[in-house]
């Protein structure tokens, strides 16, 4: 029933609203959660309350412990495939910092650190409380403003996810031009996991390995989705080396992304 009404909202062009709706009844319910992590840890800086929640749900220990979680995460994948020693690294669609704040301080000095955004309010904010890092603001469409073979690594978690088909072509060439001979691209995508999210007939697509957009939002916004088939993502990745890859599967419940490392 609560797929069903999604796709209802997604349909009619009411899932950004009801987003909306669904954050001011999180506001209020975390109220007391929200006031006892302010005070017990008061040398956290946080970001406004939508742009955490945009970005990873209104929990601030979860934004703050759970990002410092997945920028180890990130290491733990990087350092199987790189030395990270003197290494440029982009955090792409980095959002209000949830991951990449957390990244100069678990890499040895010397590391360039980079997370570009395309809401200027993130970035923003990210720039005023974040000066460890390199900031930048994108558009939704590629380029962005660095020169080809830039980056060692660069990784984007849960950002395909919100990509229309033709950004997910433009995109990943933007990702392999900005990447060295050599380098890694860490991507994490809605694989076979999401399937129990989808109608009938979005399943029938998706099984025949053809992408899967819930479209009828603004994209790149948390509303817009994207479901992403194992062979859709080899087809777009086929001229560089598939060096990993982890099908998601069941936490807590929840769908887990799939894991893709690409070697350019």
């Amino acid at each position: 029933m609560l797929k069903r009404v999604k796709y209802l909202l997604s349909l009619f062009g009411l899932l950004f609203l009801a987003d909306k709706i669904r954050f001011h009844v999180h506001y209020l319910i975390s109220s007391a959660k929200r006031k006892k992590f302010r005070h017990e840890y008061p040398e956290v800086k946080l970001p406004p309350d939508y742009l955490i929640y945009e970005s990873f749900k209104l929990d601030y220990h979860k934004y703050f412990y759970g990002g410092r979680e997945t920028a180890r995460w990130v290491i733990g994948h990087l350092e199987k495939h790189l030395h990270l020693d003197h290494v440029r690294i982009l955090d792409w669609g980095c959002g209000p910092a949830r991951v990449v704040r957390h990244l100069p301080d678990l890499l040895k000095p010397g590391c360039q650190i980079f997370g570009t955004d395309y809401n200027p309010a993130s970035i923003q904010w990210d720039q005023d409380n974040i000066p460890q890092v390199t900031f930048s603001l994108n558009r939704l469409e590629p380029p962005l403003p660095y020169p080809g073979h830039f980056f060692d690594a660069v990784y984007g978690i849960s950002i395909f996810t919100h990509l229309s088909e033709k950004l997910h072509y433009a995109w990943y060439s933007e990702l392999v031009r900005l990447t060295r001979p050599g380098g890694i691209i860490i991507l994490t995508m809605q694989g076979r996991a999401f399937t129990g999210k989808l109608t009938l007939a979005e399943k029938e697509i998706f099984d025949q390995g053809r992408l899967v957009v819930r479209g009828h939002a603004k994209i790149g916004h948390r509303t817009y989705s994207a479901f992403h088939p194992e062979k859709f993502i080899r087809e777009l990745s086929r001229e560089n080396t598939v060096a990993g890859f982890e099908a998601g599967g069941v936490s807590n419940g929840q769908p887990v992304q799939d894991v893709w490392i690409i070697r350019v």
